[in-house]
């Protein structure tokens, strides 16, 4: 019985996709579809919340499962982590759906049969139980990408994205080959076993990890990976934009944090002197791509790549220093909440006035609504790592890691383009506040929405983890110390098996 009160929250938004699936057959309103999906979410997250603070790692029906899936406090935090991210993608895209005649039923049950992908891969402890499980999550974002077939840029995003992903895929099936033909097994306890057990070469295993990690650097979109983001983001609807850019990611880095951590750190040295060119070109690549764009959209796809670059420094520095694995989480934690935040308020921009795509249509923004101006400021400022903001924390925590492991050479290269990206974030900040208006007619914007104080949630959440612990003993609600705590009990649970 215990074991399926843990297996309770994938089962709860499997059948939540299928429900919202049928009931796409009926003419009911978006609202309907909205609030159902809130309401599977709502009780996963819930059942996902009564087991934070508990730290424990078993397999589930080890005789059915053969140990293909593993439930521990690692898998339940980033399943906490990945609704959240679907709730709020929900929410926040309530006026943005409501304006879209093609935002149906199916969109949300495709939206719930990712998110069910995204947690068996966060669960996954062998290879083709997690090549399935992205898969899942991979083809329901594909249809989410191309949802709809009126807008040719919707189109052409999918194909690109369908073939590209796809291709990249095989490298995935082509390294468990390699690794099953070394080892004899694909269960990522076992192929730890033998790599740290193993008196033979394990050239077969090195070159199967290799080809993994392609299909790793292609979903997180890092170098030479990255040239996929910018039209597949563009020509997404904004609200799928940002669950790729914010809780896709978090589901990818589920899996490898597991994988690596547990069983391929002590082949870390074969890598990294790859990933540290891969991370300064990320870096590099992605800076210039947002300096050059006239379109917020296609600036916050490429900026992204950026982020991609923060998070591959840490991913290095996870093999001498462990504690880098929670700078990971954190800023994967501090990017789902700015990213969603920023996505969400241009989608409800959209929504109200039809334009808002180019920085000079945001020209005057803070003189027609300066609480929809307020809130992109703060996503902005975080997004580029000011104080007082989870943004600037997140890169903080990156930042000290990688320096206590010795890769001081390129922190300095991060802060660099942390530097940059002040000129590119404030440039949409400064549209708003010291240009005056394009618009001959002002638009009207209905602020009382789900979508608004959904956004406005956010602001206070990103403002709140950035100051929180300095006065964490006057308002009772968690902090950065507190989040960090659940984050390296979570990790700790990778230990256990």
């Amino acid at each position: 019985m215990s074991s399926i009160v843990y297996l309770l929250p994938v089962i709860i938004i499997l059948i939540g996709a299928l429900v919202l699936m049928f009931m796409s057959m009926y003419n009911f309103k978006t609202m309907t579809f909205i609030g159902m999906s809130t309401i599977f979410l709502v009780i996963a997250l819930v059942i996902s919340f009564y087991h934070i603070d508990d730290l424990f790692a078993f397999n589930p029906f080890g005789n059915l499962f053969k140990n293909m899936l593993i439930f521990d406090s690692f898998s339940n935090f980033f399943s906490i982590l990945l609704i959240i991210g679907a709730l709020l993608i929900v929410l926040v895209g309530e006026s943005y759906a409501k304006t879209r005649a093609y935002i149906k039923g199916e969109f949300y049950a495709m939206i719930l049969f990712s998110l069910f992908g995204m947690m068996l891969l966060a669960h996954a402890n062998e290879l083709i139980t997690a090549y399935i499980s992205l898969e899942i999550a991979s083809f329901s974002i594909y249809i989410l990408v191309g949802f709809n077939t009126a807008n040719n840029r919707r189109v052409e995003a999918v194909f690109k994205y369908l073939i590209l992903g796809s291709f990249i895929g095989s490298f995935f099936l082509l390294g468990t080959a390699l690794i099953y033909g070394a080892t004899g097994t694909t269960n990522l306890n076992e192929i730890g076993f033998f790599i740290s057990n193993s008196d033979s070469s394990l050239a077969l295993v090195y070159i199967g990890i290799t080809m993994i990690l392609f299909t790793f650097l292609f979903k997180i979109a890092a170098f030479p990976f990255q040239s996929w983001v910018i039209d597949v983001y563009r020509g997404s609807s904004v609200l799928v934009t940002a669950y790729m850019a914010s809780v896709f990611k978090i589901a990818i880095f589920s899996f490898f944090l597991r994988a690596y951590i547990q069983d391929f750190a002590s082949l870390q040295h074969y890598w990294v002197p790859i990933l540290e060119v891969l991370t300064v070109l990320t870096l590099a690549i992605g800076t210039w791509l947002a300096l050059i764009q006239k379109n917020v959209k296609r600036m916050l796809a490429a900026s992204s790549i950026v982020h991609t670059g923060y998070l591959l420094l840490a991913f290095i520095a996870l093999g001498t220093n462990i504690a880098s694995a929670y700078s990971i989480v954190f800023y994967l934690i501090a990017y789902l909440l700015t990213a969603i935040g920023a996505f969400g308020l241009i989608s409800h921009i959209i929504a109200e006035t039809k334009v808002r795509v180019t920085f000079d249509d945001f020209k005057g923004l803070a003189q027609e609504r300066p609480y929809l101006a307020a809130l992109m400021t703060i996503f902005m400022m975080s997004f580029a790592g000011i104080p007082t903001t989870i943004g600037f924390m997140g890169k903080f925590y990156v930042f000290v890691e990688a320096i206590h492991a010795g890769y001081i050479w390129l922190v300095v290269i991060a802060v660099l383009a942390t530097i940059v990206s002040v000129y590119y974030y404030f440039k949409l900040i400064a549209m708003m506040y010291f240009y005056p208006s394009t618009n001959n007619i002002k638009p009207y914007f209905n602020d009382r929405t789900i979508s608004t104080y959904a956004i406005g949630f956010l602001a206070i959440l990103i403002i709140w983890s950035g100051v929180g612990s300095a006065i964490a003993f006057f308002i009772p609600i968690p902090n950065i110390d507190q989040i960090i705590a659940v984050v390296q009990l979570s990790i700790k649970s990778l230990f256990l098996h």
